[in-house]
């Protein structure tokens, strides 16, 4: 590949095309925020299913350059053999691992548990030659589900923690080997080769470029859409751009240049393999240098219309799971065994958090309002019109609570006594020993019906997860950390 004279092997080319092909998940993850929602996920999930199909390709490439017989029954077979395979051993790997996790409470043993399930899926799918990479997204996805099942508020905190700087570490060290392997390639090769393949790695950036803006034009009649849903074709073009600058390459790509093989059968080096690396890492810098920082200039570009569907379905689902609380607590009072004390003030705590969700609703959908009738510039230089009306909306909202539940004045003053306890006589240890069990009772009634709604369609599972984040944390502060010697 690197004299204008030499022509790479068809086989070298298909390992290039199945290093460079696949989108990286993390750099969508990390810039995809400015995308409007749909076309966010709809990057993630290409991301993750482009993976396994570029590692399929990479394993025929490679049996082909290393001198294997490959005919279209045997690669139709692999192909089966990789999805199918991949798709059932995590099936299978996420199955033990709700098995080992329904006993344990311990949050390193649920966590290391849960460390070990996507290198299990990894290892046992590459045994079978299925695909490594759909088996863990697949068992990932299942043990997602099931994780409020297997695990605890404090190992899920602390999972969301740790796994952010895990995956930070894993994409440095990957980019710390192809920094390696580039300039061990650079001193081996000459100034001329070096400019050749300068050349070759801007050809293909730029064909990827068109390749995946040509690809979404052809797949538009293919897209099972609606015609009241389907945006205007300005639009539709606009959408197509911003998702081809989107398509950013990253660790699979790297992963895939740097285990290449290193020699053929015969002991001979491998021909090519330092032009894949190569390429392969200039293509990653230019999507990352190129791509990465003119995305959001792109997105301003397009004028997306805003979309609040992810603030409203927050709002509806932490309405819907406090007032749901709200209605079973005497319940759940009752079946606890929780003073009249008590009771009352996880009440009023609950009608407070109710009310706070009320208002911001109301404060979201005001300022939706006034964004439309008049300038943004006026509106935050002017005080803010929401203070007074927001306190008279509360107020009056608590006035209608307050008198539902036998209690007068202008705002919610639950009246903390018990006409069978005597107050000073009653243990503050016993008091508290209450407060955690009603506390933890009305959590756990949050969470099935938060997941009654994510079952039922009605919410989206990103907002389930950011509610649930929330709900661990009220968890965690009621039952305090967990000591790890």
């Amino acid at each position: 590949m690197g004299e204008p004279d030499d022509v790479a092997p068809w086989e070298i080319a298909l390992i290039l095309g199945a290093a460079v092909a696949p989108p990286d998940a993390t750099a969508v993850a990390a810039l995809g925020r400015l995308l409007p929602r749909r076309s966010f996920m709809k990057l993630k999930a290409e991301s993750l299913t482009n993976d396994g199909t570029a590692l399929v390709l990479y394993a025929i490439a490679v049996s082909l350059a290393v001198g294997g017989q490959i005919t279209p029954l045997s690669v139709t077979w692999s192909v089966i053999v990789s999805y199918l395979g991949g798709i059932a051993v995590g099936v299978a790997v996420a199955s033990l691992a709700w098995l080992l996790l329904r006993t344990p409470r311990a949050t390193i043993v649920i966590n290391v548990t849960l460390l070990l399930v996507p290198f299990t899926a990894f290892m046992v799918a590459e045994m079978i030659h299925a695909s490594g990479v759909l088996a863990v997204v697949v068992a990932g996805l299942i043990v997602a589900y099931i994780n409020p099942a297997i695990s605890t508020a404090a190992s899920r905190r602390q999972a969301e923690t740790v796994w952010p700087f895990g995956v930070f570490l894993l994409n440095g060290a990957l980019f710390v080997l192809i920094g390696i392997e580039v300039q061990w390639v650079v001193h081996q090769t000459s100034l001329r080769e070096i400019g050749w393949l300068v050349l070759a790695t801007l050809a293909v950036w730029l064909v990827l470029l068109a390749v995946r803006f040509a690809f979404q034009l052809l797949a538009m009649p293919f897209q099972r859409v609606g015609e009241s849903a389907r945006p205007p074709r300005g639009l539709r073009t606009r959408m197509q751009i911003v998702t081809t600058v989107a398509g950013m390459r990253g660790a699979v790509s790297l992963a895939i240049a740097l285990s290449g093989p290193l020699a053929a059968p015969d002991g001979a080096p491998l021909d090519g393999r330092d032009d894949i690396i190569f390429v392969t890492a200039g293509v990653i810098l230019l999507s990352l240098l190129v791509q990465g920082p003119l995305l959001p200039a792109v997105v301003r570009w397009a004028r997306f219309p805003v979309d609040h569907g992810e603030d409203e379905e927050f709002e509806l689902a932490e309405r819907a799971i406090s007032g749901a609380a709200m209605t079973a607590l005497d319940a759940l009072a009752a079946e606890n065994g929780i003073s009249d004390e008590i009771r009352d003030r996880v009440r009023r705590e609950g009608y407070e958090r109710l009310e706070l969700a009320n208002a911001r609703a109301m404060a979201r959908e005001r300022a939706l309002i006034d964004a439309e009738v008049g300038a943004m510039e006026d509106m935050l230089d002017a005080p803010d019109p929401l203070a007074d009306e927001s306190v008279e909306f509360g107020d009056a909202s608590m006035d209608v609570q307050a008198s539902a539940i036998g209690v007068r004045g202008t705002t919610l003053q639950m009246v903390a006594t018990s006409t069978d306890v005597d107050l000073e006589q009653r243990s503050p240890i016993i008091r508290h020993e209450e407060f955690a069990r009603l506390k933890l009772a009305v959590l756990d009634h949050k969470r099935e019906v938060l997941f009654g709604l994510r079952r039922s369609g009605a919410v989206d599972d990103m907002i389930v997860r950011r509610i649930s984040a929330n709900l661990d944390l009220e968890q965690v502060r009621v039952q305090g950390l967990e000591l790890i010697e």
